[in-house]
């Protein structure tokens, strides 16, 4: 009995031990497994999501916004550039670089490059419309096809940068405003983003550049910076934050929300004022401050672009401005815009995973020569900025201005100084022999986007842009002396000129005879009240005349049948029979 209890408490024992052991070996199992799945999570979650302070991916997304705003500049040149610079345009390129070439004594060498610089030189001008054509259609394709492949090279982004700059070096007034110099300058950097050669959106052994990343943070700071400086010298408005007051309704081309943002509290106006300053003046700083707040001045600089956008038409100038803010951002907070199963992201996951393995490819004498490319890119900018900040820093700040004739680094700046009343130059024309009979019916031309016809609702365009609208806004708080060309306009209605009529929305005298007068009156524009009786009848806007912008013009076989009519009544026989 004694042994069998022996013999049974020793089995007891032996099964305990052996329990022991296994849940000792169970659980050393589960630790490993353990161990094992939180290794394989951490190398899934490495695999899955990209990594910090890489700009793979930050460049196809700024190289695809670069060829939006190109394929957006080239479609404006496209549909307007024969009306506006060309053969029987407002103001013909090829009289222009005939004035040049007269100028630099009459060779077409390095001195008319140097002082316009644009490959109309070298080509025929016996047709400049099909060169104009063939400028724009050319840059429109290959900007629509970085824009869908995210691929570009440096002859590409050369290409593009050369066309745009071709158009912009004739565009003379039509192509004076500063958003040509900022798309110039975008391009240029966008170059060095490249491989010289491969088309790939990850070439293994191109990878992007810090140095050309900083360069465009460094052009969204002086963007910033130039803009709020010039509005803190400018405008008295905004020291005393009533500017916001204004702007909605004087800006040059409002569109429908305008409308409603004119009427908002003035707290909240106030508000929109500091806060433009706070943007422009504070945030731009926080570039320099590390990673985090790099990022925060990115998005609050996109946000701010997107709310101009909403509020006016300004061209592509607020998408273009967004363009260098991309660059505030990484490759792990731009992640999410790819998609992780394939194509690029997929590929850049690959090359941080063999960089973290420790595999990295081997350098080459190209990948050499990029360096130094990009170190020399670095000085340029560097160079070519010393005059841009002295500006910035000079109580005489000038905007929208550059300091070298290839417009790699320029000033800018906007709305430094804001218009309080709003005021239109409207052209009319009539088929009454006599401009002065109060009888005579004058009707109006009515342009695509610029206010006119009081019943019609504010346009929505951006990013595209009406060239002669924007014009007409600066012509109409000038005289008719300084802008000739408001009576070259006149000029081309009187015979219905259709290169100019293709420019206007309606044309009054349209399948009927021409004109014999045409003149321009001046009004005072302001929105209509929401809810208010004028707004119930349709009206967006309330007029009223301040007077005539430029006197009648007729045709000279109009004006010789007047003065014989004149010269016929009995006022003028009573003077010429004393």
């Amino acid at each position: 009995m004694a042994a069998a209890s022996d013999s049974s408490g020793s089995s007891v024992r032996k099964r305990r031990v052996d329990s022991s052991k296994t849940e000792t070996k169970s659980a050393d199992s589960s630790e490993e497994h353990g161990a094992e799945s939180s290794e394989d999570t951490e190398k899934e979650k490495r695999f899955t999501s990209t990594q910090r302070g890489t700009y793979w991916l930050t460049r196809i997304v700024l190289l695809r916004a670069v060829a939006f705003i190109y394929f957006v500049a080239f479609s404006v040149a496209y549909n307007q550039n024969r009306q506006l610079i060309g053969e029987n345009g407002l103001m013909p390129c090829k009289n222009y670089l005939n004035s040049v070439k007269r100028y630099v004594g009459g060779k077409i060498g390095m001195a008319a490059f140097a002082y316009t610089p644009s490959i109309l030189w070298l080509l025929d001008w016996s047709d400049m419309d099909a060169n104009l054509d063939g400028i724009a259609l050319a840059g429109m394709a290959l900007s629509a096809f970085v824009l869908v492949t995210g691929m570009a090279n440096m002859v590409i982004m050369v290409t593009l940068w050369v066309l745009y700059h071709s158009l912009v070096s004739v565009g003379q007034l039509w192509y004076s405003f500063g958003w040509e110099s900022q798309l110039l300058e975008t391009g240029f950097l966008a170059i060095f983003l490249c491989p010289l050669w491969t088309l790939s959106q990850v070439p293994l052994r191109c990878p992007p550049s810090l140095i050309c990343i900083w360069t465009f943070r460094w052009l969204i700071v002086r963007i910033m910076l130039g803009a709020g400086l010039i509005k803190i010298r400018g405008d008295k408005c905004w020291r005393d934050l009533t500017c916001m007051d204004y702007h909605y309704e004087t800006q040059p081309v409002p569109n429908p929300m305008s409308y409603y943002m004119h009427r908002s509290p003035w707290w909240f106006h106030r508000f929109e004022t500091l806060s433009n300053h706070l943007i422009e003046l504070v945030f731009p700083f926080f570039t320099f401050l590390g990673r985090r707040m790099c990022m925060v001045n990115g998005a609050i600089q996109i946000l701010f672009q997107v709310v101009l956008i909403v509020s006016g038409n300004l061209s592509f100038l607020n998408w273009l401005t967004i363009v260098p803010s991309l660059a505030c951002f990484d490759d792990a907070s731009l992640g999410f815009l790819f998609h992780s199963g394939g194509g690029a992201k997929k590929a850049v996951l690959e090359i941080q995973n063999d960089e973290a393995a420790g595999r990295k490819p081997k350098p080459t004498k190209g990948m050499f020569i990029r360096r130094v490319v990009n170190i020399s890119l670095g000085i340029l900018i560097s160079y070519l900025s010393t005059p841009v900040m002295l500006n910035l820093l000079s109580s005489r700040q000038v905007m929208n201005t550059s300091f070298d004739p290839l417009r790699i680094v320029n000033t800018y700046g906007a709305f430094g100084s804001i218009t309080k009343e709003r005021t239109e130059v409207i052209f009319q024309g009539t088929l009454s022999q006599d401009p002065k009979d109060p009888d005579a019916v004058w009707k109006e031309y009515q342009f695509l986007c610029k206010p006119g016809d009081i019943y019609r609702r504010p346009c929505l365009i951006s990013p595209y842009h009406y060239r002669l609208d924007w014009l007409m806004w600066f012509a109409a708080f000038q005289t008719y002396e300084q802008s000739e060309w408001v009576i070259h306009i006149a000029g081309r209605l009187l015979s219905n000129d259709s290169t100019v009529l293709s420019l206007l929305d309606h044309n009054p005298f349209q399948g009927r005879e021409t004109p014999r007068w045409v003149r321009g009156e001046h009004f005072r524009y302001k929105f209509s009240q929401p809810g208010s009786s004028s707004a119930a009848q349709g009206k967006w806007w309330l007029r009223k005349r301040i007077g005539a912008y430029f006197p009648s013009r007729g045709s000279e076989r109009t004006q010789r049948l007047l003065q014989v009519q004149e010269l016929a009544s009995p006022t003028h026989t009573k003077e010429l029979n004393p």
